[in-house]
Formats: structure tokens, C-alpha cells, sequence
């Protein structure tokens, strides 16, 4: 069974994004903070992004791996690969 890329990468990019998200959140009255971005909130705004994108992996990446379980491995036979059509 082989793991696929996007489970871990979506996770790593939700867990980033909540927290993003979090500090966004936390900090949304704080004008000092975002005078250098013009009084936008980037914190809560990538950190949107950045879950909304690793959801979207995670998910993604999940529903191959439940793909490849149901299809039956391919038979191996001297080195060549039969899928049995």
C-alpha cells in the first residue's frame, strides 16, 4: 500500500491554516499590526487560503487512496505488468 502525497500535504496545510486563521482572528482589532499591510487582516486571509487549499488535498488525496483500494492489484508476471483486459 502506498501512501499518497496529498494526504500528508493537505494536512500539513490545514493545521497551518487553522492556526493562521486563529491568530487572524485573535489579532482582528489590532490596526498596528496590519498598517504595514493597509489595514488588511493577511493573517485571516491566507490562513483561509491555506486551509481551504489543504482540505481540498487532504480530500482529494483521500478518495484515491480509497480508489486504488477497491481496484485489484495488477499481475506481475517476468517483469511485465497485465492488467488482465
Amino acid at each position: 500500500m502506498s501512501l499518497d502525497l496529498r494526504i500528508p500535504m493537505g494536512l500539513m496545510f490545514t493545521l497551518t491554516g487553522v492556526i493562521l486563521t486563529a491568530f487572524g482572528l485573535a489579532t482582528n482589532g489590532n490596526a498596528d499590526l496590519y498598517a504595514k499591510s493597509l489595514g488588511i487582516n493577511a493573517n485571516l486571509w491566507w490562513g483561509l487560503v491555506m486551509l481551504a487549499f489543504g482540505l481540498t488535498m487532504y480530500l482529494l488525496g483521500r478518495r484515491a487512496q480509497k480508489r486504488m483500494e477497491k481496484e485489484p492489484l495488477p499481475e506481475v508476471t517476468d517483469g511485465e505488468v497485465r492488467r488482465g483486459h
